[in-house]
């Protein structure tokens, strides 16, 4: 067998990798994700921080989304599938952590000094 033969078996040759297009358009989607949210911060176009903190986290998610479509191929057939449930489990990881540890923070901060959010500082030593 040639090299290249053997190359193509052992890689796995019944899957797709991808064609020209699907990578020309992830990458203009990634491009385009990336620039929106640059725009916002730097323009400045909407007044609340915290709607462009939110919109910034949605454009990383839909990133995050199209990288793996387009660049890594992960579909809900074959051994993509398991791939999926893979990916899909660490975003419920994801989650339950990010939850957890900002509720354990925001309850923290609100029992270790109560007084301190009201004004009221004991003076006793």
């Amino acid at each position: 067998m040639s090299a290249a033969t053997d190359r193509d078996e052992a890689h796995g040759s019944e899957h797709g990798h991808g064609s020209k297009k699907s990578y020309l358009v992830g990458f203009a989607l990634s491009g385009i994700l990336t620039f929106i949210p640059f725009w916002l911060v730097m323009a400045k176009p909407v007044g609340n921080p915290g709607l462009v903190a939110i919109l910034i986290i949605l454009f990383a998610v839909a990133q995050i989304l199209v990288h793996t479509v387009c660049f890594l191929h992960v579909n809900t057939s074959g051994e993509g599938g398991w791939t999926l449930l893979a990916y899909v489990f660490t975003a419920v990881l994801l989650v339950i952590t990010i939850a957890g540890s900002m509720w354990i923070m925001y309850h923290l901060n609100t029992n270790m000094m109560p007084g301190m959010m009201t004004g009221e500082v004991s003076t006793t030593p």
